[in-house]
């Protein structure tokens, strides 16, 4: 089997397993703490490391099986925009977030996987085996787009029923303008990441180029 396919499957499983995990853990306490099975389900993927881990698994799927309906998966902006979205995911987890709980357990072991085994695997693999060259600054405003259509579906859904995923989102404790600065500073560190993407895609073909001769 050659060595990219044995990688991507090794992504696949254990981002896989990761989101299996966490949900097996996240359905029955949220369900004890009085929600309903389907109002814990929508909490499970209201947060954009569940969504963005997910796009890693489809990712990973689109690279060992054909299939239509994974094509969009198998495009080059599609596997940046991944890579830039869950390094976001690993940076603000660890700034922000890891220091407000302290799991233990499976929850720990998820915790972990979600926020620091997948993004760097990815992030690896991306690298290592995904063709460069393609992607363009033009891109940018692309790869903005899932995150923004993410950001305001928590928005609308937190001023339905003020539940947010994250502090920093938190309008009802926080204010909405301090909320609205809180997401500039993520928008902007989201597009310097994807500026960051586009300039390594291109670094990576010059120098596969430059090493051919």
């Amino acid at each position: 089997m050659p060595l990219r396919r044995v990688v991507t499957l090794i992504v696949f499983l254990i981002g896989l397993a990761a989101l299996i995990l966490q949900f097996s853990l996240t359905i029955p306490l949220r369900i004890s703490n009085g929600d309903t099975p389907l109002g814990a389900v929508v909490f499970y993927f209201s947060f954009f490391t569940i969504l963005t881990n997910l796009a890693l698994v489809l990712i990973c799927l689109s690279d060992l099986v054909a299939t239509r309906w994974l094509a969009w998966f198998c495009a080059p902006v599609t596997r940046g925009t991944a890579a830039s979205a869950i390094t976001l995911v690993m940076i603000l987890y660890y700034l922000l977030l890891a220091a407000l709980w302290a799991p233990e357990g499976w929850f720990k072991v998820a915790d972990v996987t979600l926020h620091y085994v997948t993004p760097c695997l990815y992030i690896f693999w991306w690298l290592i085996f995904q063709p460069h060259g393609t992607l363009r600054i033009r891109d940018i405003p692309l790869m903005l787009l899932p995150p923004l259509i993410y950001l305001a579906y928590t928005m609308i859904r937190g001023a339905i029923i003020t539940e947010y995923p994250y502090p920093i989102l938190e309008a009802h404790k926080l204010g909405y303008p301090q909320v609205a600065l809180n997401v500039l500073l993520v928008v902007i560190g989201l597009v310097l990441l994807c500026g960051v993407v586009v300039t390594v895609d291109r670094l990576l073909v010059r120098k596969n180029a430059a090493a051919a001769f």
